[in-house]
């Protein structure tokens, strides 16, 4: 069975766009409640985190995965984690912060949540409408033999 990467994140967070800079792929975006199986990735829906009933169904997945993203939006910094709760998984766990192109003043908060969920440095910041932060995501998970995404 091939590892993928499980991204989680809430809903609105850039969880689609980056599975598909991770995926190689231009799918187009759309809401879903559904779990998809991309090429190196697991994409959940928002709501998996968002209601704590779901917990359960995000920790199952990630016995597949290599390596679980948890994201969190800088533009709506939203509290949906618990507490440690990067600890709930068996395989590594990283920090991703999104669309850093947005709402600068929220980059310190955000780390600040990545550390009360229990991630340890290194934290990405990315932005998927200019690419930056994608080569380092990307390098760290894949390893040098990936090529960088447009």
């Amino acid at each position: 069975m091939k590892k993928r990467i499980l991204v989680v994140g809430p809903t609105q967070a850039g969880k689609s766009s980056l599975v598909n800079v991770l995926n190689d792929s231009t799918k187009p975006l759309k809401k879903t409640q559904e779990v998809f199986y991309g090429k190196n990735t697991i994409d959940t829906p928002g709501s998996y985190i968002e209601n704590p009933s779901m917990y359960r169904y995000l920790i199952a997945t990630a016995q597949t995965a290599s390596h679980v993203l948890m994201l969190i939006d800088q533009s709506r910094p939203l509290e949906v984690y618990p507490p440690g709760f990067a600890k709930s998984f068996t395989c590594p766990v990283s920090g991703v912060i999104t669309k850093i192109d947005l709402a600068p003043e929220n980059a310190e908060l955000c780390i600040e949540q990545l550390k009360r969920i229990g991630i340890s440095q290194p934290f990405f910041r990315i932005s998927t409408k200019d690419n930056r932060g994608i080569k380092d995501l990307r390098h760290y998970l894949f390893g040098k033999q990936e090529t960088f995404y447009k």
